[in-house]
């Protein structure tokens, strides 16, 4: 049995720069992961099969068809194959919570099945593949700091990034991103000035304060109130340097000095962690 983590996604900001004609909004992000993941295994087998485990599979019980088989099914296609693979996902990161879980999940497919198939694609064309999948997942696929633009999938070196903690509180309530994006109102926002790099964790945090925003993050509030209390719980803990909103939420983040510096808060109901941003 083969396994392949999916970690979680984290926006540090995202600004919306337009809107598309065909409706989807172009973004200017930075994308970091944290080392909080779900995890997927694969062994060989004739056709594609899914089941899923851990905390948070109450959650996919009615999704007729989940975006790591489309992954798996994407893949074989391109690759010409008939190969099959009985997949087991564990489900640790909550659903609809703006950390990107079910792209990220999508990408270890992709990472997965390339090792259980002996394939050996040009990371160009699994990035194709990655992108037709959803916008997020191009990123996910690589899961390391990246800056996004286009609609997601455009991706390009990040600033130089200091080692830092990361504190994870879902307050346990879905949000739909679509919603998140119909509720937006007023104009449009500037790319971030983003420097060539930041010397520590403070410098990092105090910049993207001053110069940046999750432009997502009033219409999700106004749509799931939970949210302020959990942005409100993690600016309170000691050693918090920042706080916001990942993505669309609910899922929220404080940004700290080290690994061992972070601290998540609690409270019934929540998806609480803490610990490392990978790449970092």
């Amino acid at each position: 049995m083969l396994t392949e983590a999916a970690p979680a996604k984290l926006n540090l900001y995202l600004h919306v720069l337009g809107r598309r004609a065909d409706g989807y909004h172009l973004l200017d992000s930075l994308a970091v992961f944290a080392a909080a993941a779900d995890r997927l295994h694969a062994t060989p087998a004739e056709t594609l099969s899914l089941s899923v485990t851990g905390p948070h599979r109450a959650a996919l019980a009615d999704e007729a068809d989940n975006l790591v088989l489309r992954a798996a099914r994407a893949l074989a296609e391109a690759a010409g194959i008939t190969a099959g693979a009985t997949l087991t996902l564990e489900k640790h990161l909550p659903v609809a919570s703006g950390i990107g879980g079910g792209s990220t999940d999508a990408a270890a497919a992709l990472r997965l099945l390339a090792r259980l198939w002996n394939l050996h694609p040009a990371p160009a064309d699994l990035a194709v593949i990655a992108a037709r999948l959803g916008a997020d997942v191009p990123v996910c696929l690589a899961a390391t700091p990246s800056r996004m633009g286009g609609v997601g999938e455009v991706l390009t070196a990040p600033p130089t990034l200091p080692r830092f903690g990361l504190a994870l509180v879902n307050p346990g309530w879905p949000v739909a991103t679509a919603a998140v994006f119909r509720a937006r109102q007023g104009g449009f926002s500037d790319p971030a000035p983003l420097p060539a790099g930041f010397p520590n964790a403070a410098a990092l945090a105090g910049f993207l304060a001053a110069h940046t925003s999750n432009d997502l993050e009033p219409p999700a509030r106004a749509l799931c109130p939970a949210i302020d209390e959990a942005l409100a719980a993690l600016a309170a803990t000691p050693g918090c340097l920042l706080a916001r909103m990942s993505g669309s939420g609910a899922t929220c983040f404080g940004l700290f000095a080290s690994p061992e510096a972070a601290v998540a808060p609690t409270s019934p109901g929540w998806w609480s962690w803490a610990g490392a941003c990978l790449g970092a």
